[in-house]
């Protein structure tokens, strides 16, 4: 997450898996990324952000030859922290990982969970990427400034639906928003789901005024015309997007989500470096290259002991923008 206000500096990169020419016509046998039964844990409904991430993953990894038959499964429950709780207690198991981000971060800090992220083993870090705010198609707004006016005039009663719980990216976004409009943070009406698929039904249905989310989850729905794109958080438009950035709209905000991969704790190192090795070696392939293309994501990778320094950083952060908004 980065997040460039007067107050509040929020960093966040994407993951980027950087890594030695990949072989795309070999089984993965003799390159040390085979790993047989890997299943990818998804902590929240399908359609959302982690799910997108994880199911991308795991199908270029297998055309690439990286690995095969890699299971993906979701546990969705409390922002990520039941998939986390489980995660933490499957120690040395290093057929499994979870796909996770910064929600996950923040959900562990609002739900009091007994299991934190500095309980697990960093793989990697994977994607950057801006949230987009969005309304349904018709929705009486029609550009940002529209939407923040009636949001000025009675923040109660237009609630803002995000697919993170409090402290994770789509609620921070709003509340920076909020903010930076001058509209008490406090005041808001944020409407947390489970997942960006959960809140999609509530934006079309209008059952929210509008909603914040990965831009990777809602851009077929942007381009189809299903959702109205307002504005972009991050610090540049989306290529490809009709959109303008909160910044060049008026309000100081910059905001970026990101999303990685965690294992359980207790690995060996040659579990821990087979999985590593996978992740390497799918960045380095030309299918995650165009996946990262289509989703709209950024690619700055972090892998291992590095990623597990950005997680507590992120964790001081998150505690650090929630006490600075009086949240």
């Amino acid at each position: 997450m980065r997040l460039r206000t007067p107050l509040a500096l929020l960093g966040a990169a994407a993951l980027v898996l950087v890594g030695p020419p990949l072989l795309t016509s070999g089984s993965g046998a003799d390159t040390g990324t085979q790993i047989p039964g890997l299943r990818l844990m998804v902590p929240n409904t399908p359609g959302g952000g982690y799910d997108i991430t994880a199911r991308t993953a795991a199908k270029n990894a297998e055309d690439a030859g990286l690995t095969h038959n890699i299971e993906v499964f979701n546990l969705p429950g409390a922002g990520g922290t039941v998939g986390l709780t489980r995660l933490v207690g499957e120690h040395g198991n290093g057929k499994l990982a979870m796909s996770m981000g910064l929600g996950v971060v923040g959900a562990a800090r609002s739900n009091h969970s007994p299991k934190t992220l500095a309980d697990t083993t960093p793989v990697a870090r994977l994607t950057e990427e801006a949230d987009v705010v969005v309304v349904a198609k018709n929705s009486p707004y029609k550009d940002i400034g529209q939407l923040v006016e009636a949001w000025k005039a009675d923040p109660g009663k237009l609630p803002v639906g995000g697919g993170s719980s409090p402290g994770g990216p789509d609620h921070l976004a709003p509340m920076l928003m909020a903010r930076a409009a001058g509209i008490p943070p406090k005041k808001v009406n944020y409407i947390p789901f489970d997942g960006g698929g959960e809140l999609l039904a509530s934006i079309l249905g209008s059952k929210v005024a509008f909603g914040v989310s990965g831009v990777g989850e809602y851009l077929d729905q942007i381009k189809s015309g299903e959702l109205r794109l307002l504005a972009v958080t991050g610090p540049e438009r989306v290529p490809g997007l009709d959109g303008p950035t909160l910044k060049e709209s008026g309000y100081d905000v910059e905001f970026t989500n990101w999303r990685g991969i965690v294992a359980p704790p207790g690995l060996s190192d040659t579990q821990r470096t087979k999985l590593t090795t996978l992740v390497r070696k799918l960045h380095a392939s030309e299918e995650w290259k165009r996946s990262l293309e289509k989703n709209g994501w950024d690619d700055a990778f972090l892998v291992g002991d590095d990623f597990g320094d950005f997680l507590t950083a992120q964790d001081k952060n998150v505690v650090s923008v929630l006490k600075e908004l009086g949240l």
